[in-house]
């Protein structure tokens, strides 16, 4: 593709985030996030309580605040340490059933927002979107999951391993840039994985990168960029009292979702460069073959 079709592509991807409502798609796929997320932080300690690893769950929320203002900690590590007060085997069985329900409600409102950026209608029956949202939640947190341990070992995990497994010390001097590019590649990986599987359209795996490197470097950046001003410039403890953490934490789960749509719709727009204006839907319900089988009307300028 040339340079002339990726500039047209940027624009239309710009004029969908418009006409898709993506800001408001956005506000609905945090409220999932917000209460997924919680069920989820609450199984993993759990399970993490089992590791025989001083305060490994301390580590992960560690990492967690690099990106989530320290209002917001706070107010994660309060919540999730007053449930885990007392029968931890009990909330590993409640909190695995409510982040399987939670997330896949999230990842069902996602496979829909991106039939939506893809301009598709929605050809799946409710039990098959339901599988794929579990089989999606389960793939993207493994990858996630991957990503976070490999950041959890630390910058001196190489130096061990080569003195363990006899390896060069390059690899240990190494190691600390090694291990922040598999762990972004299992981020990008993790989400290109979504674009691929979930819109109901057919694709190259290839062509999903663009988004996915898109929608993984712009997260990084913005939530890099929202703890400094949540830090230096905005005090909504001043303003919501003890809610500040949890509005700050609203902030950040707003966003997500909505760089994670914009990558979507730019991957829309380069499919649809690529094949004249029409994306190819995988399932087409019977109701709709034959509108669903003729390429959408164009309302962008070419």
């Amino acid at each position: 593709m040339y340079f002339g079709g990726i500039t047209r592509a940027l624009g239309r991807a710009y004029q969908d985030v418009v006409r898709h409502h993506t800001l408001q798609v956005s506000a609905a796929l945090s409220y999932y996030f917000v209460l997924s997320v919680f069920p989820a932080l609450i199984f993993l300690s759990a399970i993490l309580g089992y590791v025989p690893l001083p305060d490994l769950f301390g580590h992960v929320l560690l990492l967690m605040s690099r990106l989530l203002p320290a209002d917001t900690m706070h107010m994660v590590y309060s919540v999730v340490s007053d449930v885990l007060s007392s029968h931890r085997a009990t909330w590993l069985s409640f909190g695995m059933l409510g982040t399987i329900w939670m997330a896949s409600a999230a990842f069902d409102s996602i496979i829909e927002a991106l039939d939506i950026a893809y301009d598709v209608k929605f050809g799946r029956p409710f039990w098959k979107s339901r599988l794929l949202a579990v089989g999606l939640g389960t793939i993207c947190a493994a990858l996630l999951l991957a990503a976070l341990a490999v950041m959890i070992v630390g910058p001196r995990f190489g130096e061990w391993l080569a003195e363990r497994l006899a390896f060069s010390s390059v690899f240990a001097a190494l190691w600390p840039t090694v291990r922040w590019t598999i762990a972004i590649c299992f981020t990008i990986l993790a989400v290109e994985l979504l674009y691929f599987l979930a819109p109901n359209v057919k694709q190259r795996f290839g062509a999903t990168l663009p988004g996915a490197v898109l929608s993984v470097a712009v997260w990084n950046g913005l939530s890099y960029l929202l703890g400094l001003y949540f830090r230096h410039f905005a005090h909504f403890n001043r303003t919501y009292g003890t809610l500040g953490g949890f509005v700050a934490f609203m902030v950040w789960s707003y966003w997500t979702p909505f760089v994670l749509l914009v990558g979507a719709e730019l991957n829309a727009e380069l499919a649809k460069e690529s094949k004249k204006g029409f994306v190819e839907p995988k399932e087409v319900s019977s109701q709709d073959d034959e509108s669903a089988l003729s390429p959408p009307p164009l309302d962008h300028a070419a």
